[in-house]
């Protein structure tokens, strides 16, 4: 059954020109078709009316069946973040007619988070007037998971690999030349874009090469031993 919460609107008499094309439903999901789930949406900018089908319906919690959703339910399942955005979106919509991509967050019955990419085209009557928006519901929440593991799994053991080598280099050129780490690094980042060498790569070279020096100069040495028997006395420094 369809479920249905609209109030007749006073405009409604500009239905009578798209009959040919309010009797369609919205499309059908895809589902079966693609990685992620879609399913079909039409608004009626006169009568801010909404379509849902099964699969936008099921993607937001509900029966997997046709609804007739109001614009501030619609609005309700948005994330508190993007709500603002999204209305906007389609205050524009109405008053402009524009096709229009809105990639956001939504809220499910059960206070899941999903998020989906949702795309309209304009909806003409018999006339050629535009009278609504026709689009899909594309549920990206599967494809983000996989890039945050993704990010996780690869890209964040990289980043954190380059990060070491760096703040290692970093360490010795302060140590050597007495420099403060922002200059050190700047050295860093000056003989990188001078070789054309990547950052890390440079930092890399340059750490494991220390170990050729054998160590500094026995005064050094002994500077140093004081230090690190020291440090824990030693005051804070104001960052």
């Amino acid at each position: 059954m369809d479920r249905s919460e609209d109030t007749v609107d006073p405009r409604a008499e500009m239905i009578e020109d798209v009959e040919d094309v309010s009797e369609q439903q919205p499309h059908q999901g895809t589902a079966e078709k693609t990685a992620v789930a879609t399913g079909g949406f039409r608004f009626w900018h006169a009568t801010r009316r909404w379509e849902w089908a099964a699969e936008v319906a099921a993607l937001h919690g509900y029966p997997p069946e046709p609804m007739h959703p109001t614009v501030d339910r619609v609005l309700a399942h948005k994330h508190p973040d993007d709500r603002d955005e999204v209305a906007d979106t389609l205050t524009a919509v109405v008053t402009t007619g524009a096709a229009f991509s809105s990639r956001h967050r939504i809220i499910t019955t059960t206070g899941a988070t999903r998020h989906v990419l949702v795309v309209g085209d304009q909806l003409h009557d018999q006339h050629g007037l535009v009278v609504g928006t026709s689009g899909y519901y594309i549920d990206l929440t599967d494809a983000v998971a996989a890039d945050r593991r993704h990010t996780v799994t690869t890209e964040l053991p990289e980043l954190l690999a380059t990060r070491a080598a760096i703040e290692q280099a970093k360490g010795a050129l302060m140590a050597v030349y007495g420099v403060t780490a922002e200059q050190a690094f700047a050295v860093l980042k000056w003989r990188s874009q001078e070789t054309n060498t990547k950052l890390r790569t440079l930092a890399e070279r340059l750490v494991d090469a220390l170990t050729d020096f054998g160590g500094a100069a026995a005064q050094t040495r002994t500077r140093f031993d004081h230090l690190l028997l020291t440090a824990h006395r030693l005051p804070p420094r104001p960052r």
